[in-house]
């Protein structure tokens, strides 16, 4: 038996997994392996990494930091959070992510990512934590529209949730058949097609398997989330999700935010530790 932790991207929503996995870790909660998408890519890391605390912290203090979101980066430079911030200047040296733990922890931990060209996921076994790891996590999180796509091991890459919001059947596919399920929507959320999409075909008609892959998201999404409730009926999943709609913004820069959807997250965490 092969116990997983399988996570939800969803921006800043996150927040609220990051306060969930920190109490797991401050209880010493393992598991063999775990998969992130999107947000859940660039906050798992740090289960790995056994940094509790590290995703609200850093989070709290550059929300509002243009280097790390900003509509001047995007016009910029084409992506809405800065690269050589987020993905060298930040874990390098202004709130180190500690490779060297990341690489000795023998919990596997996966990322996913669309290839642009193809339409198709592709997923990564991140081993060290470092630069190609790092490429891979930022690929996953790489919302189109806001983002450039992301070239790594051949592939030219963008946020994996546009198919597997929520990897729960590739990890099953490897063997973990016993899951903790983080998710960052209430129970009966329900996503409705994008009022986005004529702009997103216009912005990626460069990529025409990518503007089929947004046609049919929320299709996808609503299936993954049905087929979790029966596995979470079955008993063969944990599945932990907020309460409610946690009324955050994507790019939430209010500090004060932030730290109300972490506490959701542990108090969520808190109340399921005996199960």
């Amino acid at each position: 038996m092969k116990k997983g932790l399988i996570l939800e991207g969803g921006a800043m929503r996150g927040i609220f997994t990051c306060g969930v996995m920190d109490v797991f870790m401050e209880n010493g909660i393992e598991f063999d392996g775990a998969a992130g998408i999107s947000a859940g890519a660039v906050f798992g890391c740090n289960y790995k990494s056994r940094q509790i605390g590290r995703g609200i912290r850093y989070n709290k203090k550059y929300c509002n930091d243009p280097r790390y979101c900003s509509v001047r980066s995007l016009i910029k430079t084409g992506n809405l959070y800065e690269v050589e911030f987020c993905y060298k200047t930040l874990p390098e040296e202004l709130d180190v992510f500690d490779r060297e733990t990341f690489k000795a922890n023998p919990m596997e931990f996966y990322v996913g990512a669309v290839d642009v060209n193809t339409g198709e996921m592709r997923y990564h076994k991140c081993e060290d934590g470092g630069k190609n790891d790092l490429r891979w996590m930022r690929a996953s999180a790489s919302m189109p529209m806001v983002s450039k796509p992301v070239r790594v091991d051949g592939h030219k890459l963008l946020d994996g949730g546009m198919i597997d919001s929520i990897p729960y059947k590739y990890m099953e596919e490897l063997g973990y058949d016993r899951n903790v399920i983080i998710l960052t929507q209430p129970k009966g959320f329900v996503k409705k097609k994008s009022a986005a999409l004529p702009l997103a075909h216009l912005m990626l008609r460069r990529y025409p398997k990518m503007r089929d892959v947004m046609d049919v998201r929320h299709i996808r999404y609503n299936q993954q989330l049905r087929e979790i409730e029966d596995r979470e009926k079955a008993g063969i999943s944990l599945v932990i999700r907020p309460p409610k709609d946690l009324g955050v913004s994507r790019t939430e820069s209010n500090p004060d935010e932030l730290e109300r959807i972490y506490r959701i997250g542990r108090k969520v965490a808190e109340e399921r530790l005996e199960e």
